[in-house]
């Protein structure tokens, strides 16, 4: 049922409404409980598949489901969003839906051993991972839209910065849990004839009620514009009934979000071998587990201990993001998100030189400084330049720019693994971290100045 309000004047147009602070917290607070599955899920889906009897060099190809997920799924989320007016908002219903689907597919993936007598647990896992990140974006792709549709040009950078600091508190949360559960006495090393620790499928449990108590939140507090309203604030005739299709958009496409797509490229590409290869990486380094063994206590130690890492990084990120709005407004969007960039990327490769874990959380500096950037930048420079009837839609193509270097680095980071690093996954960060430079000189080279 279309949402109802006054009658619009055919050519009238009012400024958007500012909003205060809270209003724009309570906007994006869901997004707090999405982080924290997305970080549990980033931290230990390798070290799940790996105890379940994946290959080492071909655990690359499991991380494949997320991007695909995120290719397929947000594009069609943001296009119906746009389109969708009902009595609960425009974003807000598709945000619920897929937090309760989320939540159902974060029990089941840390107990795939389960289930053998349906598949064998790799697969099973394999498809619930699927299932998981395909919720996840149903649920994240409304956050960047909503943003958008709600605060106006002047506070954009702040909307998007509070955003950013939500999501790096909740990845510090999920990076944190199995750890803190360590501490509080729950097993750290699987029960006798199980794969899985304690502390994962509890951290599991506990991130998924947070999901849901969260975005519950947000869909409390927040009051989407009606149609009529929307129509007002961002001069929409409101007899326009142009409905261009989907492939007309993207061939419309603005010009920075073909800018925007290099540096994401280079900066995504990094993110998803650091995702993968960090476990493994330090715990032979620094554990000193051989590259084989996957379920012994030190292995299980390293695991945990990049859970701590993930949320120095956030912490970081967090305290960065605060910072943006006014480094941004006085250095401009390009000139920031360009050195945060790089020194994302020094933080990357610093973790080759590390022989102690606690010399690894100085490597988080970096890193946290270039994750808080790509959170936030990315989407400040590009929705002024979006279309009002469309925002949602062009959110999910710019998901393009995230899901297509993911799919390229699934794809390849076997192959570098075992042909061009011998097998050492410490490499593979080393790798990360180059990719993440690059991303940040192009963003200097790219970028026009007078745009970002």
């Amino acid at each position: 049922m279309a949402a109802t309000g006054g009658s619009v004047l055919s050519g009238s147009t009012e400024l958007k409404p500012k909003l205060t602070f809270w209003q724009i917290w309570y906007l994006s607070f869901g997004f707090l409980g999405v982080q924290i599955g997305y970080d549990l899920q980033n931290a230990n889906i390798s070290s799940i598949f790996l105890a379940n009897g994946a290959d080492p060099h071909e655990i690359n190809w499991f991380w494949l489901a997320a991007p695909l997920a995120g290719f397929i799924v947000q594009p069609i989320v943001g296009m119906s969003s746009d389109k969708t007016w009902t009595r609960f908002g425009r974003r807000v219903p598709f945000i619920i839906g897929g937090a309760v689907v989320s939540a159902l597919a974060m029990f089941f993936m840390p107990n795939s051993e389960r289930f053998t007598s349906f598949l064998p647990p790799i697969v099973f896992g394999a498809a619930v991972f699927l299932f998981m990140d395909m919720s996840f974006n149903v649920t994240m792709q409304p956050f960047r839209g909503l943003v958008s549709d709600m605060v106006p040009e002047s506070q954009r950078n702040k909307g998007y910065a509070i955003q950013s600091f939500l999501i790096s508190l909740g990845a510090v949360l999920g990076g944190l849990l199995p750890y803190l559960l360590d501490i509080f006495g729950v097993a750290n090393k699987p029960a006798e004839g199980d794969k899985v620790a304690p502390t994962v499928i509890w951290s599991f449990y506990i991130g998924g009620a947070a999901l849901l108590l969260s975005v519950a939140l947000t869909a409390f507090k927040t009051k989407e514009y009606n149609p009529e309203e929307y129509a007002r604030y961002n001069s929409i005739a409101p007899d326009d009934t142009d409905k261009p299709s989907f492939l007309k958009l993207l061939l419309n496409s603005p010009k920075i979000m073909l800018q925007l797509s290099v540096t994401q490229f280079f900066s995504w590409f990094a993110l998803i071998l650091m995702w993968t290869y960090t476990t493994q990486g330090i715990a032979n380094t620094v554990w000193g587990c051989p590259t084989d063994d996957f379920t012994s206590e030190a292995y299980n130690d390293a695991r945990n201990w990049t859970g701590v890492m993930g949320a120095a990084r956030n912490i970081f990120a967090a305290l960065f993001a605060l910072a943006i709005t006014p480094l941004a407004d006085r250095f401009g969007r390009r000139n920031v998100y360009a050195l945060a960039l790089l020194a994302g990327g020094v933080g990357l490769a610093s973790m080759y030189i590390c022989t102690d874990k606690y010399m690894l959380l100085v490597s988080m500096l970096g890193t946290g400084i270039g994750w808080a950037a790509i959170l936030a930048l990315p989407y400040a420079i590009l929705s002024k330049s979006l279309p009002a009837k469309q925002t949602g839609v062009y959110m999910g193509i710019f998901n393009f720019t995230i899901t297509v270097p993911q799919i390229v680095a699934a794809a390849s980071g076997g192959v570098f693994l075992k042909y061009v690093f011998d097998g050492s996954p410490i490499l593979m960060l080393v790798l990360a971290g180059i990719s993440m430079m690059i991303a940040g000189v192009m963003a200097l080279v790219v970028l026009k100045k007078d745009n970002a």
